[in-house]
């Protein structure tokens, strides 16, 4: 049964690499232009083990906490993602376990990872959160907000975000989505775009996505915690 469960990570795996490489030479782009960030939030170690042997290096985690119990001794040489809201409360233990932080979205967790990076002396590379949708359950900033927000964050803070991430409407078509996040990063100077997971990666590749967040189709559907 371990062997069928390992064999079944790894093909996932070697899966989805091959559909990025498709997708990117379709549209004229080097696949190693993207990068796969491997979504391994709530996966039971046994589950991610076997893809970290294949060769993945990048991963994401949607809690802190969860994050520094899974890979804290396990993470050298990899690079590890914060692709789940950012508590304030969070952000002195974020800024020393993450190498990246996707949901930049507000002055209040923008002056704290000032204030965090200049006090460790460690400087994650940010992406400011954009909710595309308008959605109120959702974290990011809204679009019309967006261009405000990016340079608060670089006037007031010093920050200097890379990129952008969105989460597009669960029942929308992705593609508007990712293209107004394409036309904001394109407008603000940020060349890096996180966009794009199990359902959608070869439209966001499409669309200009730098990097793309893939769980399920690795990994396979969660259990339900409890059960």
């Amino acid at each position: 049964m371990v062997q069928k469960v390992v064999m079944a990570e790894v093909s996932g795996y070697r899966d989805v690499v091959a559909r990025i490489a498709r997708a990117a030479q379709a549209c004229g782009r080097a696949p190693a232009t993207i990068t796969l960030v491997a979504v391994s939030k709530q996966q039971p170690w046994e589950a991610i083990e076997p893809v970290l042997a294949a060769g993945q290096t990048v991963f994401g985690e949607n809690r802190v906490q969860e994050a520094v119990a899974r890979w804290e001794g396990k993470s050298r040489g990899l690079t590890l993602h914060l692709i789940g809201p950012l508590q304030t409360n969070k952000a002195r233990e974020a800024v020393g376990f993450f190498d990246v932080i996707e949901t930049l979205d507000r002055e209040k967790l923008a002056r704290l990872l000032a204030e965090e990076i200049q006090k460790q002396g460690r400087s994650p590379r940010l992406f400011v959160q954009v909710n595309t949708g308008e959605e109120p359950q959702k974290a990011g900033v809204l679009p019309a907000e967006a261009d405000a927000f990016i340079e608060l964050c670089r006037r007031r803070y010093g920050l200097e975000p890379q990129g952008l991430m969105c989460i597009p409407p669960a029942d929308e078509p992705p593609g508007p989505h990712f293209a107004l996040l394409a036309k904001i990063a394109e407008r603000n100077g940020l060349e890096k775009l996180s966009m794009g997971m199990s359902d959608d990666f070869e439209t966001a590749i499409r669309l200009g996505a730098t990097s793309v967040r893939v769980g399920s189709a690795i990994f396979g559907a969660r259990q339900p915690r409890g059960g």
